[in-house]
């Protein structure tokens, strides 16, 4: 919808928060947007460490909630806290960088009261030259008057409707240390209590086994997940990929392969899956296979808002550097140079740009 600007005032926001044990990172992630939000409500689920003395220093309203194995009832009674227009909901390693809290306070000062729902890219990590690797969209503002709430124990989602907004300030996700287990221990109590999971759990809890180098358990779950034939099509696309891994972990290259090509069922061929291929029949020796997946990878357009999960790199440099491999294994050094050079545009600093240019350069003669 289009927005009028005109005679707007800024809205207000409540940042919602719940955290455990987050003495590391709650003072960075408070820090980052204490200018951006209004009301800060922090939710502490059984902290024994100094995070509520750390969140004391920007807010005095904690408020504890016994921990009951379900995230989803941790949300929605941080969420009942709030008392401002709109809410803002964040991870305690989550922050908002610079340049996108500049974004954010530009939107804050010029959002039409209208809007219920405006979603964000979520960076989940970074290459090692600064640039976003992957990342995804999620709902992160909400009206508060919409009583929009939070479902599921574990990965729990929040469920919308209304009048949208997708913008490209980003919040950035930078954890210090992994995931203790929790989220796995929650699955497998519900598990031996007979609950019956839905499509979702499947696939989510899939994604803990496998996080846990749990490969035939995950396996199993992925295909259970795939076999209701109710999934959506992100995680569907997800569970192929992820199936690829296990079985590459495992040492299968047969099923590795299958599920790749499974993904394709879902949606035409994304890059990462192209780039798989690639690496598969590069590294099988397979050069004209190999250049075809890689050039397809460069070829595909690049998804506007996607609400999956993006591997960026696949979408820009890395499938052009793998060609300048493959181009320079069969001897067409002036292909593999044009294409080092595209993934210059990209990544100029990575020190095998240069180490390409000059070996190319010489096998050349320039």
């Amino acid at each position: 919808m289009e927005i009028d600007r005109n005679q707007q005032s800024s809205i207000t926001i409540s940042l919602c928060m719940i955290v455990k044990n987050e003495e590391q990172t709650i003072g960075r992630c408070l820090s980052s947007v204490q200018s951006l939000v209004d009301e800060i409500i922090i939710v502490d689920t059984g902290s024994t460490d100094k995070t509520k003395e750390i969140a004391s220093k920007f807010t005095d309203k904690i408020y504890e909630f016994e921990w009951i194995n379900d995230f989803a009832a941790a949300r929605n009674y941080a969420f009942r806290r709030a008392t401002l227009e709109y809410i803002l909901w964040l991870d305690a390693d989550d922050i908002v960088l610079p340049a996108d809290r500049e974004a954010l306070h530009s939107v804050k000062s010029t959002l039409n009261p209208d809007i219920d729902v405006i979603s964000m890219p979520y960076n989940l990590a970074f290459n090692e030259h600064g640039r976003v690797a992957t990342q995804i969209r999620r709902n992160r503002i909400i009206k508060r008057q919409k009583n929009f709430q939070w479902l599921g124990a574990v990965h729990e989602y929040l469920e919308v409707w209304g009048n949208r907004l997708s913008i490209d300030a980003a919040v950035t996700h930078l954890p210090l240390s992994h995931d203790d287990g929790r989220n796995l221990y929650i699955y497998e109590q519900r598990q031996l209590k007979g609950e019956q999971f839905s499509p979702r759990d499947l696939y989510y809890f899939a994604n803990e086994l496998k996080d846990h180098q749990l490969y035939y358990r995950a396996i199993e779950h992925y295909q259970k997940f795939l076999d209701t034939k109710q999934g959506w099509i992100e995680d569907n696309i997800g569970a192929c990929s992820k199936l690829a891994d296990c079985f590459s972990n495992l040492n299968d290259v047969e099923n590795h392969l299958k599920y790749i090509y499974m993904s394709f069922q879902y949606a035409a061929p994304r890059a990462d899956f192209c780039c798989r291929l690639g690496h598969y029949h590069l590294h099988s020796n397979q050069m004209e296979q190999a250049i075809f997946w890689y050039k397809l990878a460069t070829e595909l357009e690049t998804p506007g808002e996607s609400w999956g999960l993006l591997n960026l790199q696949c979408q820009t440099w890395l499938p052009h550097i793998q060609l300048c491999v493959c181009y320079s294994r069969i001897g067409q050094y002036h292909l593999a140079y044009e294409h080092n050079e595209m993934a210059a545009t990209y990544i100029p600093s990575d020190t095998r740009i240069e180490l390409n240019r000059n070996y190319l350069r010489s096998m050349m003669d320039i």
